[in-house]
Order: structure tokens, then C-alpha cells, then sequence
């Protein structure tokens, strides 16, 4: 299915003008904020209309400092490529340098949005297979509220498995919000339906599900819960995105179970972001 970016909305009056020279970004314009908890919220920029990138990759957002020189850091896109905007979901850090301010823009404001995006949580990094497995924590669900709004994604699997674990139960409300417009999108909403699984399990609140994921993985728990077999490289892919614990040991795992970890130059079994930002 071949599709192309539509033209940005345009943008409303800038309420806190960024002052930027040309650079290696561009400045948007804030068009929606929403706040989930007091550590989560997201928020909508226009896109560019030269902007292109692969639903999964992250970008470099930011503001600039009191010097006038940008702060920036990794996003991963949570809208699909085909949207005309840019969605970001993101942590808030009291003192962290750049979402401490962030976490207060407000619609009319400006942002700092890198020009190139990149990153391995794309479909072009995995070899084929039958289900696909997005193992998530946190602020982690990003890149994947990118890829389950892609037709390609559906059309290269035949089960889409999205797990998402927080802290407390509040923390889940992005994702089931996510997931449940999702299944009624006039593009891929029926595909979805048909196709896409989503888990969702807490460490800290008491819940329907309470545990962490890699111990679920681990027991076999989480393949009983599904009703699939346990993790099997001749047919499952794994992509990978949270916090720094969660890489490390799904990444242990997959590798004890004989998967090979893929890139954009040589696609594999399961891919890992590295650069996404769980700390500011």
C-alpha cells in the first residue's frame, strides 16, 4: 500500500516565538497537548512538508537554552507516517533539562524539531515472520503507536502482539486509548481488529495483570496468557523499546532463545532502540 504525508495543517500564531537559525531543524508549531499523569503527557507539532520518515524512527526535539543554543533530545514518533501531523509522548523530570520546560508548552507554542530522523524499531530491520512482538514500558510505547497505524505492519504479520508494562494503572490509559482508536481508524481499523493483540500489565498498582514483563516472558506465562508458543526465532520477530533494565533483558532472552539482533543493513530477528530517552 503506497501512501504519501498530506500537508501539514497550518500553523496557529506562535504565543512563544523560538528564535532558530537554519540548522539541522526546523521550528514547529505546538497544535495539542494532553496530560495523561503528572510524570506523562503528549503533545501534536506540524510537520514539515518536506518531513519523511519511517513509522518507528525518532527524531531530535527540543527548545533552546538561555544562550540561544538548542537542547535537544530523542523522540521516537508515535504517529504513523502517513499523518499530517507529529505526535511525541513523553516522561516528565522535575529537574530534567529539557522536559522540565517541555512538559509546559501549551498550543500556539513553538519546538525545535530535528530534520532528520532515524532509528532501528522499523519494519526494514526485521526479517519476515509470522507474529510480531512490541515489548514496551513506559514512555517505550512511542515508536509502537507509530507501527500498529501502519498498513505494512499487518501486511508482513499475520499476529501483532503489543505489551505494555507501567508502574501504576493510570500509566496505561495512552496505550488503551491507543489501541481502542486504533481498531475503529477507517485505514487500518478492521486490519487491527482482526490482527493486533494488546497486554498491558503493572509492577506497583494492583491490576488485572501485575508483574513485569520479562518475568512473564521468562516463565511462560505471558505465552499461556496470549495462548501462543513460546518465543520461537523460525517465526517470531521482536522489537524492543523502555526502559534501560527492559532492553537488557529482553535482549538476554531473545539471544538465549537463538535470536540474531537485526539492523537496517542486515535485518534479523529482533530490534532494540537505544536511543530512546526514559530519563529526561
Amino acid at each position: 500500500m503506497t501512501m504519501t504525508a498530506p500537508v501539514p495543517a497550518t500553523p496557529a500564531p506562535a504565543k512563544n516565538a523560538v528564535s532558530a537559525k537554519p540548522g539541522p531543524f526546523t521550528v514547529e508549531t505546538v497544535l495539542e497537548v494532553k496530560h495523561y499523569t503528572d510524570r506523562l503527557f503528549s503533545f501534536r507539532l506540524t510537520r514539515p512538508a518536506a518531513f519523511r520518515f519511517r513509522s518507528g524512527e525518532f527524531v531530535m526535539i527540543g527548545l533552546p537554552k538561555e544562550d540561544g543554543k538548542p537542547l535537544l533530545r530523542a523522540y521516537s514518533i508515535a504517529s504513523p507516517f502517513w499523518d499530517e501531523a507529529l505526535d511525541f509522548y513523553s516522561i516528565k523530570v522535575a529537574d530534567g533539562p529539557l522536559t522540565s520546560r517541555l512538559q509546559h508548552i501549551q498550543p500556539g507554542d513553538e519546538v525545535l524539531l530535528g530534520r532528520k530522523p532515524t532509528g532501528t524499531l522499523v519494519l526494514d530491520a526485521l526479517k519476515p515472520g509470522k507474529r510480531l512482538y512490541m515489548i514496551s514500558t513506559g514512555t517505550g510505547i512511542a515508536p509502537f503507536a507509530s507501527l500498529i497505524r501502519d498498513p505494512e505492519t499487518y501486511e508482513k504479520f499475520d499476529e501483532v502482539i503489543l505489551t505494555h508494562t507501567c508502574r501504576q494503572l493510570d500509566e496505561l490509559t495512552y496505550g488503551e486509548e491507543l489501541v481502542a482508536a486504533t481498531k475503529q481508524d477507517e485505514l487500518i481499523g478492521e486490519m487491527a481488529r482482526e490482527k493486533l493483540v494488546h497486554f498491558t500489565s503493572v509492577t506497583r498498582d494492583d491490576g488485572p495483570v501485575k508483574g513485569r514483563v520479562t518475568d512473564m516472558i521468562r516463565s511462560g506465562e505471558l505465552a499461556t496468557r496470549l495462548g501462543v508458543p513460546a518465543l520461537d526465532p523460525t517465526v517470531d520477530r521482536v522489537m524492543i523499546c523502555g526502559s534501560e533494565g527492559l532492553l537488557k533483558d529482553v535482549k538476554q532472552i531473545c539471544l538465549d532463545a537463538n535470536f540474531i539482533e537485526g539492523s537496517n543493513a542486515a535485518p534479523a530477528d529482533f530490534v532494540i532502540e537505544k536511543a530512546f530517552v526514559s530519563t529526561d
